[in-house]
């Protein structure tokens, strides 16, 4: 049975209520994991995908599979150093199971998407991170109400206080980074995250 106080004065406590939660399933989606989000009170830097994959689901920790890989070795950072440096949490916490086409994974329905708001409204509001990096469409258009890659990537946005360094995403399934320009553009964005991470330490 899902659970959620009307507020909460710990991120322990959050996460404690976030780990068990089933509001998805009670209203008739399909989910392949139960949640998936890692972090600790203090960090400095939030790292907000779009959902686990399966690989993610499987071992209930963020960024486990290909598209984690190749994240770290754009942000030039070894798994302890990426999971010490940033909490990590998506837009929607349960890996949402295969595509009904059988290609790929299902996308997020806006309903699971609006029933998840609220793990991450008060992470935000607990953590109160200084750098917020939204990875992919769906996190950058949540957060940064952003659509199109070309537009956000290598550039910087100001959200609750906090410093926003879109990225696309690391999955490979779309060929925006197949274009040289588009791979300038993510090198930008890659020199002004990384020189934030510096200034956080």
């Amino acid at each position: 049975m899902t659970r959620r106080k009307s507020s909460y004065r710990s991120l322990v406590s959050l996460q404690r209520d976030n780990a068990v939660c089933r509001a998805c399933v009670e209203a008739g989606y399909p989910l392949g994991s139960l949640p998936v989000f890692e972090g600790r009170p203090g960090q400095r830097a939030l790292i907000y995908g779009q959902a686990p994959g399966v690989v993610e689901g499987e071992q209930r920790r963020p960024w486990r599979g290909r598209a984690g890989q190749t994240l770290r070795r754009w942000l030039e950072m070894d798994e302890e150093t990426f999971y010490d440096t940033f909490y990590c949490a998506s837009v929607t916490r349960c890996y949402p199971g295969r595509h009904l086409s059988g290609r790929g994974d299902r996308p997020p329905t806006p309903p699971e998407i609006e029933l998840c708001r609220f793990w991450h409204e008060w992470e935000v509001r607990l953590l109160r991170p200084e750098l917020i990096v939204p990875v992919g469409g769906l996190a950058a258009r949540k957060l940064l109400g952003l659509t199109r890659v070309s537009e956000y990537v290598g550039r910087s946005y100001e959200v609750d206080g906090a410093l926003a360094i879109p990225l696309p995403h690391p999955s490979g399934a779309s060929g925006w980074l197949n274009d040289p320009a588009n791979r300038s553009q993510l090198d930008g964005a890659l020199r002004q995250l990384r020189a934030a991470v510096y200034r956080l330490r």
